[in-house]
């Protein structure tokens, strides 16, 4: 997908990606990631997800990476927050108490623009991309986050049925991606009410990606 649909999507209020309320799957199964309430968690294409604000009341510290300022802009007005803002060449930093967004292309970033994290949470970034961007992404993001553990959250459906995004990214691929730095554990595997878009069947799995041995 090209910047200029994303970015489109948001100036044209076209997000029906964007969940109003707060992942169910977040909540039971970020657990299994074992870390300490004051981790800090890295949230690729964020969006102005509601995850956000409920990592945030349970004590953790989140860095984004979105591309569109308008949906940074929204997330810290709906959190009712004023961030500092520092402009760099390639990004551009939104600040806040325990919360930093990084506005950027997501492949631009280097780990130290994303800064030390102790887990991953993808609900919906491995999804919005085409095959032929998933491997870039899953090198660059294993790259940045030092290996760090990952919640991730996939559907898994006839690709024929509907174009996407969401694209269909099942365990197959999942282990072409990520089998050599973490071990894979299916968490859950259930149909999603109504189907995916009300357009096909369709499974929603969770994901707990642990690393092997440390990433140099």
């Amino acid at each position: 997908m090209q910047k200029e649909f994303w970015l489109s999507r948001w100036q044209n209020n076209e997000i029906g990606f964007h969940n109003n309320d707060v992942n169910p799957l977040l909540v039971t199964f970020l657990p299994h990631l074992t870390l300490p309430p004051s981790s800090r968690l890295l949230l690729p294409l964020c969006g102005k997800s509601r995850d956000i604000s409920w990592l945030l009341s349970e004590g953790f510290a989140v860095v984004g990476v979105e591309l569109s300022e308008l949906a940074v802009s929204q997330l810290f007005s709906e959190l009712g927050l004023t961030p500092t803002i520092e402009e760099k060449t390639h990004c551009k930093i939104f600040k806040a108490n325990k919360l930093v967004i990084i506005v950027a292309d997501f492949f631009e970033l280097s780990a130290a623009d994303i800064g030390t994290v102790a887990g991953i949470y993808d609900r919906a970034a491995l999804v919005a991309l085409p095959p032929a961007m998933r491997e870039r992404y899953a090198k660059h993001i294993t790259a940045i986050s030092v290996c760090a553990p990952q919640l991730l959250v996939s559907f898994d459906y006839q690709q024929e049925a509907m174009p996407g995004p969401p694209f269909s990214v099942p365990e197959t691929e999942l282990n072409v991606l990520y089998a050599g730095q973490y071990q894979l554990q299916r968490l859950a595997s259930s149909p999603l009410e109504g189907g995916l878009k009300g357009k096909c069947d369709a499974l929603e799995q969770v994901w707990l990606l642990q690393p092997k041995r440390a990433h140099l």
